[in-house]
């Protein structure tokens, strides 16, 4: 397994594609530290993980919190030494026309979206940093590189994303450690699931490829970039939407 040995961060992994990186990440051999906002919903994909026979770990943490990620990164090493690769995944939605959006809810939604992934990111580097080797991907989206109506705060997080993609991947490229992004489109998750078909069929005309994505898409995108096959590519966004923007 080509990740024997290496220990993977994966936020927001209780569900949806972050599970699915981390179960993909396990799959491939590396030991994975499990973050959601609660330690019921992280255990039950660290479960998944042990009953495969893989090892992990389960911990809450508000990214958005600079305390919280300090500790996040220092349990995770003291569970397992290290920390070679990071996925941030953890993001929220609070959609609403501009006209109408909230304050409240701006604000939100950049401080778990981006400022959640800079604060892991810096955390990361430190570690990344003096062991000269590591990967990071950020899972930003479709909707950070087009834009979508009722989405300002969650497509700007996801822009955000990017730009902080390319500016880290400058910085830390000499010491070995790769930064990268992948921008999914329409994947299929519980929330989907619940569409009517209208809408399905509506969505569906947007996507040359006629079908909504799965979790395995993303996390086998993910995996590509922190693999040996990911070695000599930094700063790069991977689009993984079925063809939806080009």
């Amino acid at each position: 397994m080509s990740l024997n040995g290496q220990v993977a961060l994966v936020t927001g992994a209780s569900r949806g594609i972050g599970r699915a990186v981390a179960l993909k990440l396990a799959k491939e051999g590396a030991a994975v530290v499990v973050t959601a906002t609660t330690v019921e919903s992280a255990q039950r994909t660290a479960d998944e993980i042990v009953a495969s026979g893989g090892k992990a770990l389960a911990l809450k943490v508000d990214v958005s919190s600079v305390d919280e990620v300090e500790s996040l990164f220092k349990e995770a090493v003291a569970a397992f030494g290290k920390v070679d690769i990071l996925v941030n995944n953890a993001g929220i939605t609070k959609d609403g026309l501009l006209l109408r959006m909230k304050e409240s809810d701006w604000d939100a939604v950049i401080d778990v979206n981006l400022k959640g992934a800079f604060n892991c990111i810096r955390e990361a580097a430190k570690l990344m940093s003096k062991a000269r080797y590591g990967r990071i991907v950020n899972v930003s989206s479709v909707v950070g590189e087009m834009g979508n109506p009722g989405q300002a705060n969650y497509c700007a997080s996801k822009a955000g994303m990017i730009g902080l993609t390319k500016s880290v991947a400058k910085e830390l490229a000499r010491r070995n450690v790769t930064v990268n992004a992948v921008t999914p489109g329409f994947i299929e998750t519980d929330m989907t699931a619940e569409l009517g078909e209208k809408t399905k069929e509506a969505l569906m005309e947007q996507i040359p490829m006629g079908r909504l994505g799965s979790g395995d898409d993303i996390a086998n995108a993910v995996y590509f970039l922190v693999a040996e096959s990911g070695s000599y590519i930094t700063g790069h966004v991977l689009s993984v939407n079925g063809g939806m923007y080009m």
